[in-house]
C-alpha cells in the first residue's frame, strides 16, 4: 500500500466539539446518554461506598461485643430520696449484689476543686446515699476516697464542697488517695508503655471499686466519665499535681490502662446537673436530671455519650476500649429503668467532630 492510500486516523479533538468524522452523530453523551461523573458525584459515591463498607464492618465488631446492661433514673433535685433511687438501681444487677454482700467497697467520687457556680464535683448528697445504699445492701464496710489532680489541699476540697459534714453523719470514712502508699500494678494492655501503675494501696484492697464520676465534658478528653475518673486512684506523691505523666504518657492511653488494670464493679454518673462547654472545670451548668448506673463502665460512658449527643466511637478513650474487649455498640447495650431525652452538650471548638450527626464539609458545590 502507498502512502496515498494509506487511511487516515484523526483523534477525537481533531474533529471538533461536535465528533465530526467519527462513525456515530454527535458527542458520546448525546449517543449513549453518558454522562462524565462530577467532581461532587464522585466525592458522594465515594462516601456512600465507603460508608456502606463501614456499616459492615461495624455490624462485626458490634456483634463481638459482650451484652451489656445500663439503668438510667430521672432524677431532677439533689433532694429526692436518693437511698432509693440507688437501691432501685443496684437491684437491676443481681450478679452485683451478690458481690456486694460481706465485701469492702471502695467508692471513687470526682472531687477537682470548689467553685460555687459551677458543678464541678460528685455531689455529697449522692456520695452519701450510695455508702448507704451499699450498706444497706450487705456491704461489711463502705470507704470514700479521691486523689484530686488539682489541689493537694484535700482537707480544703472536703469542707468547701461539704462532703466532710455529709461523711460525718453516717460515719464513712474518707481516704485521700494522694497520700497513700502507691503499690505498683501491671497493667495487661500497656498502651502507654509504662508496664505498671502506682495505684494507691486502698483501692487495691477494696473488693469493689464504684466510680461516681459527674456527667461532664472534658476539652482534652471530650467526656469525663467513669473511666476518665480513675485517674483520681493514682497518688500525688508518686506522679505529682495534676499528674502530668498520665497526660504525657497519653490521657487515652491512660483512661484504658487504668480500667483494665483495676477493672471496678461498678459505676453511678451524677447527671442530675452536669456540665458542658469547657469542661472539666470552667464549663457551664445543665440540669439533664439522670442517673445512670452500670457493671460495665465501657457500656455506661458510651451511654453517657449518647445522652450528650456525642458519638462514642469518636471518643477516643471510649472507642479504644473495644480492643480491650469492652461494650459501646448500642444494639449491645439493654436500657432499663427510666427513658431520658438526650440534649446536644457544647463542646469547645476543636472537638465538634465528636459530635453525633457531625460531619465536615468537604463537597463543593
Amino acid at each position: 500500500m502507498s502512502s496515498d492510500e494509506r487511511p487516515s486516523y484523526r483523534r477525537p479533538s481533531d474533529t471538533g466539539a461536535t465528533g465530526e468524522g467519527s462513525s456515530g452523530e454527535g458527542p458520546a453523551e448525546e449517543r449513549t446518554g453518558w454522562r462524565a461523573p462530577s467532581r461532587r458525584q464522585l466525592l458522594v459515591g465515594g462516601a456512600v461506598t465507603l460508608a456502606a463498607t463501614s456499616v459492615g464492618l461495624s455490624r462485626v465488631i458490634e456483634s463481638r461485643q459482650p451484652p451489656a446492661r445500663v439503668h438510667s433514673l430521672r432524677c431532677v433535685s439533689y433532694d429526692e430520696d436518693l437511698v432509693g433511687l440507688i437501691r432501685e438501681g443496684l437491684s437491676a444487677f443481681p450478679d452485683l449484689l451478690k458481690r456486694v454482700r460481706g465485701a469492702r467497697v471502695l467508692l471513687k467520687p470526682n472531687l477537682v476543686e470548689i467553685h460555687a457556680d459551677r458543678p464541678i464535683n460528685t455531689h455529697p448528697k449522692l456520695i452519701v446515699a450510695a455508702a448507704q445504699a451499699f450498706l444497706e445492701a450487705g456491704a461489711r464496710s463502705v470507704v470514700v476516697g479521691e486523689g484530686p489532680g488539682h489541689t493537694r489541699d484535700i482537707e480544703a476540697v472536703l469542707e468547701q464542697s461539704g462532703l466532710d459534714r455529709a461523711l460525718s453523719e453516717p460515719g464513712v470514712p474518707f481516704i485521700d488517695l494522694n497520700a497513700e502508699t502507691p503499690v505498683g500494678l501491671r497493667l495487661p494492655a500497656n498502651l502507654t508503655g509504662l508496664g505498671e501503675l502506682p495505684i494507691a494501696a486502698a483501692v487495691l484492697a477494696a473488693d469493689l471499686v464504684v466510680s461516681m464520676p459527674k456527667l461532664k465534658t472534658h476539652h482534652w478528653a471530650g467526656a469525663t466519665l467513669s473511666m476518665k475518673n480513675l485517674f483520681g486512684t493514682v497518688p500525688g506523691r508518686a506522679f505529682g499535681w495534676p499528674k502530668n505523666s498520665l497526660h504525657h504518657a497519653g490521657i487515652n492511653r491512660s483512661i484504658l490502662d487504668l480500667w483494665s488494670a483495676i477493672r471496678p464493679a461498678f459505676a453511678i454518673i451524677d447527671g442530675v446537673v452536669a456540665m458542658e462547654g469547657d469542661g472539666p472545670i470552667m464549663g457551664t451548668a445543665v440540669p439533664h436530671g439522670v442517673l445512670l448506673m452500670s457493671d460495665n463502665l465501657p457500656a455506661l460512658d458510651a451511654t453517657a455519650a449518647r445522652l450528650m449527643e456525642l458519638e462514642p466511637s469518636r471518643i477516643p478513650s471510649i472507642k479504644g476500649v473495644v480492643r480491650l474487649g469492652g461494650t459501646i455498640a448500642e444494639g449491645r447495650i439493654e436500657r432499663t429503668g427510666d427513658t431520658i431525652a438526650s440534649r446536644p452538650y457544647k463542646v469547645v471548638k476543636h472537638l465538634n467532630e465528636m459530635r453525633a450527626g457531625w460531619l465536615p464539609l468537604i463537597l463543593g458545590g
